[in-house]
């Protein structure tokens, strides 16, 4: 596995097109969230690129007028890379090469990069190959005519360096051997589950980066990798938690995000099992970001894509720290404040069916409101599945 030499600064441009009902401040969002990814992936943002277009070029994506644009802008800064927020063909990406001169990852392939250099355990490390393979196979052809697999960085982790992965034949069998692989790893967690006896399960859902394994750590008194990056953590972890005397199984998973490949979530569909087989769900928020509500949306799409339908649900606002320093001037009153917090909270509470909690989980505010109202849900959860043995809850 190539590794970016972390004393080597990999500068990337990145690039997207404006298509007709879109609008500019739409797309300079979703660049920085690609931004943010690139970020993660251990490389600098130059400089994005947003070309108007009817439609995405057949050949370039972009127009070729805008990839001389970005060749010359390249040159300037000594950038290697070109990250583009969609998908490519793999002709548009062989196109790009030749004539850029460049390395030409796309969202897709960015995410997969990510998702590899933080695999940790067995059977994540079977899903992203899997995914990876499954992704690279259609780009097998002149897929290294183009490229200098020496050079890593972004794009360059995980299969694909092996000259005998060039063969279709070879990679097709090797993505049916994954499949195998990751068939017996599911069938040791299925079994890890059963084993699990009768408690609820309780599992945290959400955009990437919202916070979910900062409230594990809170709740459970676990110690989960929680930093300021994409996709800190990838493997779900289980606790028993005990509240109140209310035991229950908490689980942390991986985070969505916008344009989450295919391939991935087919492959995670395991390790997403946990969201699918909860009892309840939490579905974190960040309510700092600007775009939390399509956040939201992204995460029930998701779910709904997984079969996660009709299970109670707790929304949980995280980051009201970080909303109040954004958004409130820090020379307007505290009561005025209270009552403009008030208010947010009362309109959030009316859009949505579910519970929702308004919480800090570095600040370790309101916690205590929030575990209230999840211990009350197992406690119901209880009541309903077994009620012979309601009484001890």
């Amino acid at each position: 596995m190539i590794v970016i030499n972390p004393t080597i600064e990999e500068k990337v441009v990145l690039a997207a097109i404006c298509l007709p009902g879109q609008s500019l401040e739409k797309i300079n969002e979703y660049l920085d969230e690609l931004a943010f990814l690139a970020e993660t992936a251990g490389a600098t943002t130059t400089k994005k690129f947003i070309q108007k277009l009817d439609h995405p070029d057949h050949n370039f994506f972009i127009g070729s007028g805008k990839v001389k644009e970005i060749a010359e802008y390249a040159v300037l800064v000594d950038a290697s890379t070109v990250i583009f927020d969609d998908e490519l063909s793999p002709a548009q990406i062989r196109n790009l090469e030749a004539e850029l001169k460049m390395k030409i990852v796309d969202r897709t392939g960015l995410i997969l990069d990510i998702f590899a250099s933080r695999a940790q355990t067995a059977q994540a490390k079977t899903q992203v190959e899997l995914a990876q393979m499954q992704y690279l196979y259609p780009r097998l052809k002149g897929l290294w005519t183009h490229l200098e697999r020496q050079r890593g960085g972004i794009g360059m982790r995980g299969p694909g360096e092996k000259e005998i992965e060039t063969d279709r034949r070879v990679v097709k069998d090797k993505i049916a051997l994954l499949k195998e692989q990751l068939r017996k790893l599911d069938s040791q967690s299925q079994t890890m589950r059963k084993t699990r006896g009768e408690f609820i399960r309780v599992a945290l859902v959400g955009y990437t980066n919202v916070g979910k394994s900062t409230i594990m750590n809170v709740i459970s008194k676990a110690d989960i990798l929680a930093e300021n990056k994409l996709f800190a953590t990838l493997d779900t972890t289980v606790r028993k938690v005990v509240i109140d005397n209310v035991p229950f199984l908490l689980s942390d998973t991986v985070g969505f995000i916008r344009k989450l490949p295919h391939n991935l979530i087919e492959s995670f569909k395991t390790t997403l099992d946990e969201a699918r087989e909860s009892d309840i769900i939490l579905h974190v928020v960040d309510a700092s970001h600007e775009q939390f509500h399509e956040q939201i949306d992204v995460v029930n799409t998701t779910l709904t894509e997984l079969g996660v339908i009709d299970v109670p649900v707790i929304m949980v606002f995280n980051k009201m720290d970080a909303y109040k320093e954004k958004y409130f001037d820090k020379f307007l009153p505290e009561e005025v404040k209270d009552e403009l917090l008030e208010e947010f909270k009362k309109n959030l509470s009316k859009s949505f069916k579910h519970n929702c909690v308004f919480i800090s989980a570095t600040k370790k505010e309101h916690l205590d409101e929030f575990r209230r109202i999840l211990v009350m849900t197992v406690q119901d959860m209880y009541y309903k599945r077994y009620p012979y043995r309601a009484s001890y809850y």
